[in-house]
């Protein structure tokens, strides 16, 4: 961590922790987590061994969260990385596709890909994020090696009544939000619309092309309790994205080789449309729960160069999953079984256009068996296991476990910590990937498997006013899949690495009521991820991010001011006219958002905001050239 941030943090943070009152008291109602386990009920925060992160609705409204990316910066143990046509999430040091990522319980991770494009996420009012970290596939499967990352639409419920939302600003942008939503008797409903356009700006180093962007999103969500011990649910989310990107220079002759320039003509055009349907029944006085979903994904991805159709893909998935769980004892000490099972589809083409790629159609089956225990002690103590069985027609059948407890050691002193390993089947451009002369898929590629462990202590102080968590974790990646080089004609091609990899690191956590009406969140995040003994790319050492935020009493209005730092990292560049990679050093930069509300009225609400308040000149990844001072202000109205 740079000294002139930590600096900063401790001269901001240290006054204000002096000033809390404790009189004022930290939310004193525990998080209920939906994400952390498959027995469809929720737990209790305080009684998960596992670290995991909650943004409620109130921190997305606060920080005026457009992009979803931007406020995943605010979480221990994720780096993200910003691009044109695609963003990508880290966390812990893993690969980007080593996250799951669900929406409203969809898996919605491109099949043909297997990670998420996170530049297609917009924030919903109402909406809460739960970001689950460490290995979870004894849970979930392949996908969530490295961790889970929840995005839940607001229901009808949690906020009733129609609200639309109108901001323009620099770049030429303007965003426009509507959402309808309510509860009557036994329905429940939700609908949301969001449109987003900008001119954009240029994103090489010396280039002058504008990249634009156009995204539009809707979806709905309805729930009906038939009786009490019956409920239906239905979701449905579409979303198109059109944005201009610019290309790496491919002359060897060049000066600007390997970097990217301005590429007039190309952009990327992404379409997804997802769907789940599910039925809960409860029976036993709530004892007895079980749950069947149906849900799908079906994503089409075109490029464009010199605005002719120039690659493609589509990727399609299909599952269904039945889950059962049983409550056991009474009194505080309890146990709950849970069995769950996964059936899944995927089917993956290749649409490119040149003749040169392979674009025939594959499929890939799975079935995941799930078993779980929790046992619990009334609010002290929880310990829970589970253990996943995965059949799959193209790997091995693998066997994934997860071991976690939780201890209120003294009344405001826990103890979490948690075991367990995960799972990552490859992909399909990885196994069956053709593009002649550039890339040859690996059909006899290997999963990549982790294990790993964290150990946490959560300290609260001044009568809950401020509450410090500290997470050590470890993981161990074996058969890493990378892009080698094989002579005699050296075309890239993905293989198993041989050699580990290693990911450890600490996260620190502080939330803090401070004074009348404000509050401090701090996060830091210490990271030491290695291949072959080399810094693995795109990976900060150091990542930081402290928010400070003010709420009038009566709510007529407020301001927050978020900075988030982003330390040294390495990239991969190909500078080399012999088409070696060769590895670059980005410096580290500091990102400070400031933004403000106040209420005309009950229903009518102006926003501003600074986006990278002074003006930073930063670079994500090698040659992209990040956005400078942005300002928009907006209105926003509630009936």
């Amino acid at each position: 961590m740079s000294r002139s941030f930590l600096s900063s943090l401790l001269a901001t943070a240290v006054p204000l922790w002096l000033c809390a009152s404790p009189s004022l008291a930290a939310d004193s109602a525990a998080e209920l987590i939906v994400t952390a386990s498959r027995s469809g009920v929720a737990v209790p925060q305080q009684l998960l061994g596992s670290s995991v992160t909650v943004l409620d609705a109130s921190t997305l409204a606060e920080r005026q969260t457009r992009d979803v990316a931007d406020i995943l910066r605010d979480v221990p143990g994720l780096a993200v990385n910003v691009s044109p046509g695609l963003t990508q999430i880290r966390m812990r040091g893993g690969e980007a596709n080593h996250t799951l990522v669900l929406v409203d319980g969809i898996e919605v991770s491109d099949p043909f890909y297997g990670e998420f494009d996170f530049g297609t996420l917009i924030a919903d009012d109402g909406a809460r994020i739960e970001v689950l970290r460490g290995q979870q596939s004894a849970l979930y499967g392949s996908d969530a090696i490295g961790g889970v990352i929840h995005y839940m639409s607001g229901s009808g419920r949690d906020a009733p009544g129609a609200s639309l939302r109108a901001e323009a600003g620099s770049f030429g942008s303007v965003n426009s939000a509507a959402r309808w939503a309510g509860a009557t008797q036994g329905l429940d409903y939700a609908l949301t619309a969001s449109l987003t356009s900008r001119d954009g700006t240029p994103n090489s180093r010396n280039g002058s092309r504008k990249l634009g962007k156009d995204a539009l999103a809707t979806a709905f969500k309805l729930s009906y309790g038939l009786n009490d011990n019956l409920k239906l649910t239905a979701v449905g989310r579409y979303g198109a994205v059109q944005e201009d990107i610019n290309n790496s220079d491919n002359n060897p002759a060049s000066k600007t080789f390997g970097y990217i320039i301005d590429s007039a003509g190309t952009q990327y055009r992404n379409i997804g449309l997802y769907g789940l349907i599910r039925a809960d029944w409860s029976g036993l006085d709530g004892r007895w729960t079980q749950s069947l979903t149906l849900q799908a994904a079906d994503t089409d991805r075109k490029g464009y160069s010199d605005d002719r159709r120039s690659s493609g893909d589509e990727g399609k998935r299909q599952k269904g999953s039945y889950e059962t769980s049983l409550l056991l004892g009474s009194g505080p000490v309890q146990d709950r079984l849970t069995f769950a099972v996964d059936q899944e589809r995927e089917q993956f083409r290749n649409t490119d256009p040149s003749g040169f790629a392979f674009t025939g159609t594959k499929r890939l089956n799975n079935t995941g068996i799930v078993a779980m225990i929790d046992h619990t002690v009334g609010d002290r103590l929880a310990i829970g296991a589970s253990i996943r069985r995965d059949l799959n027609d193209q790997f091995a059948d693998a066997t994934t476990y997860r071991v976690q407890g939780s201890y209120l050691a003294l009344a405001n002193t826990r103890l979490h910590a948690a075991v367990g390993s995960g799972i990552k089947n490859p992909g399909f451009y990885e196994l069956f990937g053709y593009m002649d002369g550039r890339f040859i898929g690996n059909a006899a590629l290997k999963p990549e498997r982790s294990e790993g462990w964290e150990f946490g202590f959560e300290q609260t102080l001044f009568d809950r006013a401020l509450t410090l968590d500290i997470t050590r974790f470890d993981s161990r990646l074996t058969d890493e899949i990378y892009t080698t080089y094989p002579a005699p004609t050296y075309v890239a091609t993905p293989a198993n690495r041989k050699s580990n990899s290693t990911q450890q690191g600490v996260e620190l956590t502080a939330v803090a009521r401070l004074a009348q009406d404000w509050r401090l969140n701090g996060t830091y995040t210490w990271l030491k991820a290695r291949e072959v003994g080399l810094e693995e790319v795109r990976r900060p050492g150091n990542i930081g991010s402290l928010a400070l935020s003010w709420r009038h009493p009566s709510q007529a209005g407020g301001v927050a001011l978020v900075a988030r730092y982003n330390g040294q990292q390495t990239d991969v560049a190909y500078t080399d006219p012999s088409y070696v990679p060769v590895r670059a050093r980005l410096k580290s930069y500091t990102l400070i958002n400031l933004n403000g509300d106040y209420a005309l009225s009950p229903a009518i609400k102006l926003t501003a905001r600074v986006e990278n308040l002074t003006d930073q000149t930063y670079e994500e990844l090698f040659s992209f050239r990040g956005r400078g001072r942005a300002a928009f202000v907006g209105i926003s109205s509630r009936f």
